[in-house]
């Protein structure tokens, strides 16, 4: 199977291409997800029976003041994939986020209505999984991850989540995108169990200090945590038919 990675180069893409070796990662100079006739081109010479899109801007607080630049590549930049992936007939993964969420509830189920959302970084990735489903054939993975270190000295006890190290989460992802041709649901949520942002923190950096989301500068859901129920049965059915 030809897999193109769109955001080689990216936390997540670096992981991906460690564990894949095998899949086509072009540089953002050579395939600029917000040109579309250069991603057009790109797709149309790869040939992808998947295309996994990773590229993204993802500086939430940055977000707020560089709104058009993170609105280019979050959202014209994924219409801009989701078209090149129907016009090769492959099937699109879009990696999304759980900021799609506002937070009030937590344990979001993947048909949970989104919104609304807490800053335009979250604006931009929902508007992003509908540009995701004009594609075709498209899987959408709702997930989030932090760097290998934690890279703050305070984190926030008043903000819940199912995210974890992208070192841990990648090759969770990597599993679902080798099973991607077969995966018949169009959301995904994929994470780790629920816990705290502090909590999390701990866990690589024992000296970090609690804070609350109120001293981030930029608004913050509350619990995003997601419900990982249907990915877990499909890791089950996989497990079982890859023994048998």
């Amino acid at each position: 199977m030809t897999v193109l990675l769109t955001g080689g180069s990216g936390r997540l893409g670096r992981e991906l291409r460690r564990l894949m070796p095998e899949v086509v990662a072009p540089t953002s100079q050579e395939l600029d997800v917000t040109e579309a006739a250069q991603v057009l081109s790109v797709v149309r010479e790869v040939t992808p029976e998947v295309i996994v899109h990773a590229a993204a801007y993802t500086d939430v607080t940055r977000a707020e003041t560089e709104r058009a630049a993170c609105w280019a590549v979050n959202v014209s930049g994924t219409r801009h994939v989701a078209a090149a992936t129907t016009a090769v007939n492959a099937k699109l993964v879009h990696i999304s986020t759980d900021y799609v969420f506002s937070g009030e509830m937590g344990g979001y189920r993947e048909g949970d209505t989104p919104g609304p959302v807490a800053n335009h970084y979250a604006l931009t990735k929902l508007v992003a999984e509908e540009a995701a489903r004009s594609a075709r054939e498209h899987l959408i993975i709702r997930t989030s991850f932090r760097p290998r270190d934690f890279a703050y000295p305070v984190a926030f006890t008043d903000m819940y989540t199912s995210q974890d190290y992208v070192d841990v989460l990648a090759p969770l992802l990597a599993d679902v995108i080798r099973h991607a041709r077969v995966i018949q649901e169009p959301v995904l949520h994929v994470g780790t169990g629920r816990k705290s942002v502090y909590e999390l923190a701990r866990r690589r950096r024992p000296d970090v200090k609690s804070g609350l989301r109120a001293q981030a500068g930029v608004v913050l859901p509350a619990d995003v945590s997601l419900n990982t129920e249907r990915w877990q049965a499909l890791c089950a059915l996989w497990t079982a038919s890859d023994s048998a």
